[in-house]
């Protein structure tokens, strides 16, 4: 990929960031971040600012870089620089971007030599860049000077490893080429952190200040001590082209005249060179883009397809239509109707999985909640009997009766009939409020209209509280209806023989424990199933712990499990109550108790036997479920009414055989005949419920809303569109251009760019070498090279030579005898000789790659 390509990919990825930014959205592509590493003076600063074509990095001998230099480059339409600790300064002179680094620099690590890991963030806006980041690094460095640490090395590299490490980024591993590359610490660290050497490329700098005779085109060809993306090498500015001022345009032009003159470089000087060199990032990063876009793109199209439905119907909005508002209006009433038959009646489509409709929490009302209440106001067993035993003796006043009155009968069951009135309106109300609920959650979607919204909830809200009155009076006249005719013929009737024959046979159950019973099947029919976890008796054990339980009429049995197969217990349900029980701040649980009336255990050696479920919803549903097999409520009497009981127990266990007789008789016709008119009465209350109140409110809505609609403010001003809708219609069709445009600029880049393989692999285990410690005694032959003598100092640059380093199974070939420069490798046969003679050139120190080493190459390990 050329520069042009380059050039042609940059503003498709900012058109792509600008389809997002417009959003407030930051755009999901983020580039990679280029890392330069390498030792002091190796030329990092140089080979950065070639990359960026500006001139702003501090220069000098030594360790100049001492703290890392975050660089951000911006694409905008004008060029400055922005530092993040002088935030809003927009500085456009170059040469005080890089006054202010060094400044900045001695700021935290003072001036003499110090290092510091806080890096310093830099922000370059201009038309010519791409949006990544660039970071510049300190050189390694192993002997501390001036105010450096003892562990100076030992910081820089865990400085350098912070960076790095990342997987986004890629690592230029800069080494100078008048050094040993054997012994590179920049291709060192990159191994470790980039073992399959993906993301390493390797930079030769200063190839102008080798030593004539010698070069290092086999290692620029990647035939020796390769790596798997090779090496570019490159030529920096001297210390005296930046001192007279030569731009880096002017730089680049001389960098490729060297190569091409160069006569061991003429043939890959295509290959070298700072353009080349942004020319294979240009690809890196290219690479890397069309690696993100497939599932870019995926998540783009996610988006689309999840708002496209909504956008679809913000497309068709002409807000200059004066159809418009009528058009929305009709749709809006014929949706709010569809919406609220289907959460009443139900419907298979667009199920809600997370709570129950109106339609279903009415149905609980009718078939648990009602006749929940009318059970548990039922009886109050010991002031049913005193109430009969009262009517009797009133009836006969001061005669002794002989007979059991039936007036007795008819006055206590009207009163009964009676207490009917409250459970049945109160299942009026809980109807009422339902469908008030179902109203408000169906007007959620003209939430977009406030007023609409706002006269819909209110004309629906007044019809049903008008059927309020309506529903509650034929309740009462069905109450009304069945107290005033006492139909003792009816077919379900005992009638006095046989409520008399119940009478004279003495029931007294006997405790059956836990066995058995051979009931008739009419009696062993289950009422319920379900899980349960006795609470109160897992406490003694260590936990509560759940069963399987079974109701029937006369029992409640429990299991270990679902199977059945193996029964705990079975608990007889005679003289049992139920009540609640207060829940714990540590327990989830929800529960109630079992309790005998007459002071027994009810298991083993426990007077309770406590339930839990894991709702209240569940508690109550078990409620009714033992109502049904006859476990009534506990209430809770207050010391007046406990006295009362104990005073009309007092006249119950008072009274003479035949009134007693009198009482059960009674009492048993008493329940007969309730039983008949419960039955009704459960059967009635929500016929009636569903046609006065529940269909006619449907039929109000499809009928009469709308006129009502029109007829109460003026269609414009129900048809006004909140400021938020108007906001977000706008959004969502921003929105889907942006992402329409970003689906686009995809295309175009896939189209635009190509993609370039990896190359294959390499053997780079030299570089596995040359991080062991090696013997000392091949070092110890090149440190007279600092010891000589410096009679001319290098043009340009005179930056001290590298002491080379290298371990006696090196890579490296001998450099060919000059009578002048040092072998940087000895033979093996003299390996341990005297010292060798000092070199007459020592600024210069020779490169570790001859020319044309073949006959040295076989002989050395690789």
């Amino acid at each position: 990929m050329g520069n042009r390509e380059m050039e042609e990919l940059i503003p498709l990825v900012n058109r792509l960031q600008d389809a997002f930014s417009s959003l407030g959205q930051s755009c999901l592509l983020e580039l990679p971040q280029i890392a330069v590493v390498g030792g002091q003076s190796a030329g990092k600063s140089s080979v950065l600012e070639n990359f960026v074509g500006r001139d702003f990095l501090p220069r000098g001998s030594g360790i100049v870089t001492r703290r890392p230099l975050v660089l951000q480059l911006v694409t905008s339409k004008a060029e400055y620089a922005e530092f993040l600790h002088c935030k809003g300064k927009k500085i456009t002179d170059f040469d005080e971007v890089r006054h202010e680094i060094e400044a900045e620099t001695d700021r935290v690590t003072g001036m003499n030599k110090g290092i510091s890991s806080i890096p310093i963030n830099l922000r370059v806006y201009s038309p010519h860049v791409l949006n990544l980041t660039l970071i510049d690094l300190p050189g390694i460095t192993k002997v501390p000077v001036g105010d450096q640490p003892p562990d100076i090395e030992y910081q820089i590299r865990d400085m350098i490893m912070q960076f790095i490490t990342r997987e986004n980024c890629l690592i230029l591993a800069v080494t100078p080429a008048n050094t040993d590359l054997a012994n590179s610490d920049a291709l060192k660290l990159a191994k470790e952190v980039d073992p399959q050497g993906l993301r390493t490329i390797g930079v030769i700098t200063k190839l102008d200040l080798m030593d004539e005779g010698t070069d290092a085109r086999d290692i620029l060809e990647n035939k020796l001590l390769p790596l798997r993306r090779g090496y570019i090498g490159v030529v920096n500015r001297s210390q005296k082209d930046i001192d007279g001022k030569k731009d880096i345009k002017a730089a680049t032009l001389a960098e490729r005249k060297f190569f091409l003159s160069h006569p061991a470089y003429r043939h890959i000087a295509d290959r070298m060179g700072t353009p080349h060199l942004q020319k294979v990032l240009n690809q890196q990063l290219t690479n890397h883009i069309r690696d993100t876009l497939p599932n870019f793109r995926n998540k783009l199209q996610g988006q689309l397809l999840s708002i496209e439905h909504e956008v679809e119907a913000y497309k068709n909005f002409r807000p200059e239509d004066p159809t418009r508002k009528t058009k929305a209006l009709l749709q809006m009433v014929q949706q709010f109707a569809v919406d609220f038959e289907k959460r009443i009646e139900g419907s298979g489509d667009q199920v809600d999985t997370l709570e129950l409709s109106g339609g279903a929490k009415i149905n609980r009302i009718f078939h648990e909640r009602f006749p929940f209440e009318i059970v548990k106001m039922e009886f109050n067993e010991k002031e049913l009997r005193r109430e009969i035993s009262y009517a009797i003796k009133n009836i006969h006043g001061i005669r002794t009766g002989l007979f059991t009155p039936d007036m007795a009968f008819e006055a206590i069951v009207k009163k009964q009939i009676v207490k009917l009135k409250g459970p049945s309106l109160k299942s009026v109300d809980l109807v009422i409020q339902e469908l008030i609920n179902t109203v408000k959650k169906c007007t959620k979607k003209l939430a977009n209209f406030p007023r609409l919204c706002e006269e819909t909830e209110r004309i629906v809200a007044n019809h049903i509280r008008e059927r309020e009155g309506k529903t509650k009076d034929q309740v009462l006249l069905l109450i009304d209806i069945q107290v005033s005719y006492i139909n003792t013929n009816h077919e379900d009737f005992i009638g006095f023989a046989n409520a008399q024959q119940r009478s004279s046979q003495v029931h007294k159950k006997n405790t059956i424990g836990n066995q058995g019973t051979n009931l008739p099947p009419s009696r062993q029919i289950v009422i319920r199933k379900g899980w349960l976890t006795i609470s109160n008796i897992g406490i003694m054990k260590g936990g509560s712990k759940g069963y399987w339980f079974v109701l029937t009429a006369e029992s409640l049995s429990w299991y270990k499990d679902d199977e059945e197969k193996e029964k705990k217990y079975m608990l007889p349900l005679d003289n049992l109550k139920v009540r609640d029980v207060e829940k714990s701040f540590m327990s989830s649980k929800h529960i109630f108790a079992l309790f005998n009336t007459e002071q027994r255990n009810v298991y083993k050696d426990y007077r309770f036997l406590e339930l839990a479920c894991d709702s209240q919803e569940d508690v109550d549903s078990w409620k009714a479920s033992l109502l049904r097999a006859g476990v009534y409520p506990d209430k809770s009497l207050g010391n007046n009414k406990t006295e009362n009981d104990e005073n009309g127990q007092a006249e119950n266990f008072s009274m003479d055989p035949q009134l007693e007789r009198q009482v059960e008789t009674i009492r048993n016709l008493v329940d007969s005949y309730m039983s008949i008119i419960n039955k009704c009465i459960r059967d009635l209350i929500p016929k009636t419920i569903m046609h006065l109140m529940i269909n006619n409110v449907k039929d109000f809505i499809n009928s009469e809303l709308l006129a009502q609609l029109y007829s109460s403010e003026d269609q414009n001003t129900l048809m006004e569109e909140s400021a938020e809708q108007a906001q977000r219609r706008d959004e969502m069709l921003r929105m889907y251009q942006a992402l329409k445009e970003a689906l686009v600029v995809i295309g175009d880049i896939n189209t635009a760019t190509t993609f370039t393989p990896a190359p294959p692999p390499v053997d780079d285990s030299w570089i596995q070498h040359s991080r062991r410690s090696p013997p000392p005694s091949p070092t110890t032959q090149r440190r007279p090279t600092l010891s000589a003598p410096l009679p001319r100092p290098t043009s340009g640059r005179g930056p001290a030579p590298a002491i080379p380093s290298p371990g006696p199974h090196s890579a490296a070939p001998p450099v060919p005898f000059r009578p002048g420069p040092l072998p940087p490798f000895p033979n093996s046969g003299d390996s341990f000789g005297a010292p060798p003679q000092v070199p007459s050139r020592p600024t210069r120190a020779p490169p570790s790659v001859p020319r044309r080493p073949p006959p040295a190459v076989p002989g050395r390990p690789s």
